[in-house]
């Protein structure tokens, strides 16, 4: 109260000044000049910095946010994982491995995943809560009858959502493909199991055939992604539509050392107009511009890439011309899109409760509810028809 009181007579103050100075022939009191340069400071606060800006009623609004959230992440976080404990109780006793490394290996990865899946729907029905109790409590009323306008309410909302706009982004980019890959791997060695070879989950994988550049083309009729190993592998360049040069090997793997490729039992052969040279080497170190983690081919890998190792893929892809490509760059432009609609739910979320209504936060919270269903549900719908269908990733 003494607040709004304080507030109210400086934007008295200014009203009285700005008559006091429109009028140079009428008498003007010493109380009214006092008055005025008392409150003339708060006009020039727009040109200070935001933390100096900020008030005690920015920070109350910041605080309830950041407060309300952080405990909804933590408190749907302890639920996710008692309900997903439940659920893998008997795989866990199978691989007889210990609570330490369950939690290590598994949950260290599973809890980023999820959190980051929901973040903005905790951002959005946090700020739809505790708003909407300030507004049941006449609180916003208070504010903006001081003489607040409803925009320079929003602050504390707009600063609060850039600060966890950027977290989630620094999280896509880093720490959410490091945590995917971790789980991805502990659900196929001791929950999924083996699957079999013509799976798109399998360990093994057979009868690839991409591009490498623009004239040369790669062939492998099996390939081990733990091992990487495979067989069957040739490699074909073409000028012109001719033929230029082969190369077929029995086996090949990666070698670790060199960075490089190694065929064995390789068979060249060089092809021109009017002859043609064929060489056979036991074994050959040959360096390809792909590496095993691009022969893995699963839906999965994009998932796993930091942002830096994904947009080379994205790069190694388009010059091949590959069927993934629209899936690669949905996700590379979701790791985007997605920590901005943080923003957006922020602003729309406190829009939508900030009114005091009779049916209390009740029915701002089904409203919340029915906005992120809907959110979900066309966030589904963009990303499929942009992958299978028509649309632009």
């Amino acid at each position: 109260a003494a607040l709004i009181f304080k507030m109210r007579g400086q934007q008295d103050g200014l009203q009285l000044g700005r008559s006091a100075l429109s009028k140079p022939k009428t008498c003007i009191q010493s109380s009214q000049i006092l008055h005025f340069c008392i409150s003339l400071p708060s006009s020039f606060q727009l040109l200070l910095p935001l933390h100096q800006r900020m008030k005690i009623i920015d920070r109350y609004i910041l605080s309830k946010y950041l407060t309300t959230f952080f405990f909804c992440l933590i408190l749907f976080t302890a639920i996710v994982v008692v309900v997903d404990i439940s659920e893998k109780t008997n795989d866990f006793a199978k691989s007889n491995l210990s609570a330490y490394r369950i939690i290590m290996d598994y949950y260290i990865g599973f809890i980023p995943r999820i959190d980051a899946m929901l973040f903005p729907l905790f951002v959005f029905i946090s700020v739809i809560f505790f708003t909407s109790k300030m507004a049941g409590r006449s609180e916003i009323v208070a504010i903006l009858s001081s003489g607040v306008s409803f925009r320079r309410f929003l602050l504390p909302y707009i600063v609060g959502g850039i600060f966890l706009s950027a977290l989630l982004w620094m999280g896509y980019q880093y720490i959410v493909p490091k945590a995917n890959l971790k789980w991805a791997n502990f659900e196929a060695k001791y929950i999924d199991g083996p699957v079999a070879p013509e799976s798109n989950k399998s360990n093994y994988k057979q009868k690839l055939y991409f591009k490498i550049d623009s004239n040369t083309y790669v062939g492998i009729r099996g390939y081990d992604t733990i091992l990487k190993s495979g067989n069957g592998f040739f490699v074909q360049r073409f000028q012109n539509n001719k033929l230029l040069y082969n190369l077929r090997s029995d086996q090949f793997n990666w070698d670790t050392a060199t960075g490089k490729w190694k065929l064995f039992n390789a068979v060249e052969r060089r092809l021109d107009s009017i002859s043609e040279r064929v060489t056979k080497t036991a074994e050959l170190v040959v360096s390809y511009p792909f590496k095993p983690r691009d022969l893995r081919k699963d839906e999965f890998l994009k998932d796993q890439l930091p942002t830096p190792e994904l947009d080379e893929f994205i790069k190694l892809e388009r010059s091949r011309g590959s069927e993934m490509l629209n899936m690669l760059l949905v996700e590379r432009y979701n790791r985007d899109a997605i920590p901005v609609s943080v923003l957006i739910l922020t602003i729309i979320g406190a829009v939508l409760a900030s009114r005091k209504i009779r049916g209390g936060s009740g029915l701002h919270l089904a409203i919340g509810v029915i906005i992120s269903v809907l959110y979900i549900l066309f966030s589904r719908f963009s990303i499929v028809f942009a992958t299978k269908g028509s649309f632009t990733p």
